[in-house]
């Protein structure tokens, strides 16, 4: 069990400073859900608030169908890691592990076996003598996500786990959160700004900005469907590129853009407001290269990013004050300074209107 309900909760400090905007989800048993953002979005602030350790300013929380407004962080029968690990420097692993059962008077044999268990499942058994400054960084982390399973709570909430660690350890630890979820079951709401930690990670993705949900959905549904520029834009990297233009003619069918070079495109999306100023969103790795002379748009390649698997090309089209960003899988001959032309294809090209809301792809 470990169902999580947030129904119109806010947060706010004082009588003007809102900084969770009254908003609604729901986290089902087993269900592995982050929720990613700016810094200072307020993600921090809702996983404090749903672990008891900030006050509920107005609204309902409830877990397992019981609500837990008021009730302290013990209470709640959760398990929370944090970004730092907090451990005890002069306790071994496995005094760690054992505090709060020992807190809570369990029976000596029962601490025990919780401990050997969690660390059976986090592979800490040969460490359980060890203190923190004897483990890596990763190490150190298991021995977090260990003490919280422990206490076999229903639900789990990890406040951005990995980014005290470097590239390689937070690859390696990803893929271990993500056996240990599968392992047991765990209900998990996981709080990052890395939408690479994000897309690998979650069955659901929740998107806040300025303390209000901007879109809630599956890694590939954000990815593929975004509801408005702001998740188009902070979901994928790089960032979906946006071109100014103005929707010529809208219809249930197709979306006739003028772009400011004067070349129209067509596009399967259901759009309407002939004469608005819209934007055009294209992914990094939708947009193709093609002859001057054939060219939706061209521009003057600023800088060149070679990856070995792929690469990326910065290029002024003169089109607002960031370059377009064009991926492409293979090693490309291309030089900054060389004009070149490139191709939009319609079928993979977003549309939003001038508030940054999405019209339909068809």
């Amino acid at each position: 069990m470990g169902q999580l309900v947030l129904d119109k909760i806010h947060k706010r400090y004082g009588t003007s400073s809102e900084v969770i905007k009254p908003l609604d989800l729901v986290v089902n048993n087993g269900e592995f859900v982050v929720v990613v953002g700016p810094s200072g979005c307020g993600k921090s602030t809702l996983l404090r608030m749903v672990a008891g350790l900030e006050e509920i300013s107005g609204g309902e929380m409830r877990i397992d169908g019981v609500c837990v407004n008021d009730d302290s962080p013990s209470e709640r029968g959760i398990g929370m890691v944090f970004q730092s690990y907090a451990l005890y420097p002069h306790m071994t692993v496995y005094q760690n592990m054992a505090f709060a059962l020992e807190m809570a008077k369990l029976p000596e044999k029962d601490i025990d076996e919780k401990v050997r268990e969690s660390a059976r499942i986090l592979q800490l058994e040969q460490l359980l003598d060890r203190r923190p400054k004897d483990l890596s960084g990763g190490q150190r982390q298991r021995v977090a996500i260990g003490r919280a399973i422990v206490r076999e709570p229903s639900l789990f909430l990890f406040d951005e786990p990995l980014s005290n660690l470097d590239a390689s350890l937070r690859v390696q630890m990803r893929m271990e959160i993500a056996a240990l979820h599968k392992r047991i079951n765990a209900t998990i709401l996981y709080v990052t700004h890395d939408q690479v930690e994000a897309m690998t990670l979650a069955d659901r993705i929740v998107v806040l900005n300025q303390g209000q949900i901007e879109q809630v959905g599956t890694p590939l549904d954000l990815y593929d469907r975004p509801a408005n520029v702001f998740v188009a834009q902070f979901i994928g990297s790089p960032k979906m590129n946006l071109i100014p233009g103005v929707l010529a003619h809208g219809s249930e069918q197709r979306s006739e853009v003028m772009l400011e070079n004067r070349q129209q495109i067509s596009l399967p999306i259901a759009s309407h407001g002939d004469g608005q100023a819209v934007r055009l969103g294209i992914r990094p790795e939708h947009i193709q290269l093609t002859e001057l002379a054939h060219a939706d748009v061209e521009g003057e390649v600023l800088f060149v990013e070679h990856m070995g698997n792929e690469t990326l090309l910065y290029v002024n089209s003169g089109y607002g004050s960031e370059p377009l960003v064009m991926r492409h899988t293979e090693r490309l001959e291309i030089k900054p300074d060389q004009r070149i032309g490139l191709r939009l294809p319609p079928e993979s090209c977003y549309l939003f209107d001038g508030e940054g809301r999405a019209f339909m792809r068809l």
